[in-house]
């Protein structure tokens, strides 16, 4: 973790007699005023500790604390004042969370102390931030896989749409894309209690039983379930359960996150329309045309981001491979049906563990051939000998 910690004053010899008291036992930066402070923790930043004056000209202490909130949410927050005023304090807390409050005159031990008690907040705060995006990679991924064995056109679909989104979350230079990337892939979360037939048929357009339609229409809502258990998961958790119906921007959705949310379910909405125009068009240029006709209103910079958007190209090889002899990391050339025609795997999956066992079970039983084709870039497929 980053331990450099920044102390913010109007005074430079205040900040001077601080620097030569602490240099020994921190890393310290100093700014002189708010401005400052915020061209140091963009040039310099994130730092773990911002401690503060509060009464500065132009920006006082609990403006700039409120903006590091805002900025760098990591940053723990100390405010440092000469005024005793609690509704001073009050604010301070209030507006910037702060961690410490400490009056002046501060002696060296006392802002020793509270320096020390902050890195200790800090590297709780990064601790438990590694060990949640941890759980919540590993959850997303579990979920990815069981999904991709359960329903794998529904699997292959949130994958598209995650190409899809990235590329637009790239293009817009949005905060967070993961977080639009990961509604992408759970998307289709909910089609684990549909079953795979049904599915194909929606994929193909064709025309579903109102009861069958009914399940198939739920599955947003059974994502949400799914996912809000999760830690830091509530707001994807909307943006999927939102990604058919997608709610006017005003009242209480016009704070930022969920501005940031109802933007998200609006590109997925938009990623979902177009991946089925493409599949049902065959080509870009009209499936774009209909979007734009469908949604007058929407931002002209998401159309451009998908009429731009291109698969990279790989230097592939494709070659046929037996079933015992896929490992994980090739890419499947083609689709692997049974002998009823039931989809196993679309072509583009990445081969994973769990599917080589199923394949192999499959292969035991009947179900499928010996043999698939796989694509390789060609110096791994002649590393392989595939």
């Amino acid at each position: 973790m980053n331990e450099k910690i920044l102390l913010v004053d109007d005074e430079v010899a205040i900040l001077e007699g601080y620097q030569r008291l602490l240099r020994r036992e921190f890393r310290i930066d100093v700014a002189v005023g708010g401005k400052s402070a915020l061209v140091a923790i963009e040039t310099n930043g994130p730092y773990a500790v911002v401690v503060s004056d509060m009464r500065m000209p132009e920006m006082d202490g609990t403006q700039l604390l409120a903006r590091i909130k805002v900025l760098s949410p990591d940053t723990v927050r100390v405010i440092l004042t000469g005024n005793a005023d609690i509704q001073s304090a009050v604010g301070a807390v209030n507006e910037g969370s702060i961690f410490r409050f400490l009056t002046k005159p501060c002696t060296k031990e006392t802002l020793a102390k509270a320096l020390t008690a902050s890195l200790m907040q800090a590297r709780l705060l990064t601790a438990e931030k590694e060990l949640l995006e941890k759980t919540l990679k590993g959850s997303i991924q579990v979920l990815a896989e069981v999904l991709s064995l359960v329903n794998p056109a529904a699997f292959s679909r949130g994958m598209r749409l995650r190409r899809y989104i990235q590329h637009i979350a790239e293009s817009l230079s949005l905060s967070n894309p993961w977080r639009f990337e990961i509604a992408a892939m759970m998307s289709q979360l909910g089609c684990v209690i549909i079953a795979p037939e049904t599915i194909d048929a929606v994929y193909r357009g064709q025309k579903l039983a109102p009861e069958e339609q009914e399940r198939y229409d739920f599955h947003p809502q059974v994502a949400r379930d799914l996912l809000s258990t999760i830690p830091r998961m509530e707001p994807i958790a909307w943006m999927i359960a939102h990604q058919n119906q997608i709610p006017a921007l005003e009242g209480d959705l016009a704070d930022r996150e969920m501005a940031d949310m109802r933007l998200g379910a609006e590109i997925l909405h938009v990623a979902m329309q177009y991946d089925e125009l493409l599949r049902r068009l065959g080509s870009k240029t009209e499936a774009l045309h209909r979007l734009a006709f469908h949604h007058k209103d929407l931002d002209p910079r998401i159309l451009q981001a998908l009429l731009d958007f291109e698969p990279k190209p790989e230097d592939e090889e494709t070659q046929s491979c037996m079933i015992h002899e896929l490992s994980a990391g090739m890419l499947l050339a083609d689709d692997i049906r049974t002998s009823t025609g039931a989809l196993v795997a679309e072509k583009g999956h990445e081969v994973t563990v769990p599917l080589i066992l199923k394949l192999k079970n499959l292969e035991r039983a009947g179900g499928i051939g010996s043999k698939t084709t796989v694509s390789l870039p060609k110096q791994a497929a002649a590393a392989a000998g595939v």
